[in-house]
């Protein structure tokens, strides 16, 4: 991990939120469209974007293969929630738990996910873009 210049932060940082938003309204418009997997991918990856967005504006970024899918839920938990306490513990499980809701709309081919878990899925990337949105907070 190397600290950035804020130069490079600024483009960067305005990026990844901008996509963790695009992300979201899409998670949203699928699980309107009742297109269950496709809502619980766009979920996921709403929460992955805000919190490179977070891991950028607090000067942290990747050495070596980038952004990979365990760097940024480790440095998220780990620095940002539970060493600095920038953002509210109720974030902490939220990257993992999306994680797992993804592969199994990806990869698994005998089980699907359904409205109830999409729409908890949803409704938990919401509050985390909010909270990365807001600059952090004690509550999404």
């Amino acid at each position: 991990m190397r600290v950035i210049r804020s130069a490079d932060m600024i483009e960067a940082d305005d990026l990844f939120l901008e996509k963790a938003t695009e992300s979201l309204d899409g998670a949203l418009s699928e699980f309107a469209s009742a297109r269950y997997n496709n809502s619980a991918n766009r979920s996921y990856y709403s929460c992955f974007q805000a919190a490179i967005h977070a891991l950028i504006r607090a000067n942290l970024r990747p050495l070596g293969d980038g952004w990979g899918h365990a760097f940024v839920q480790s440095q998220f938990v780990g620095l940002l929630v539970n060493r600095r306490k920038l953002y509210s513990t109720d974030l902490r499980p939220v990257l993992e738990q999306n994680y797992r809701l993804r592969e199994v709309a990806d990869y698994f081919r005998r089980e699907r996910v359904g409205e109830e878990r999409a729409g908890r899925a949803a409704r938990r990337a919401e509050a985390f873009v909010a909270a990365i949105r807001e600059g952090g907070s004690r509550s999404p």
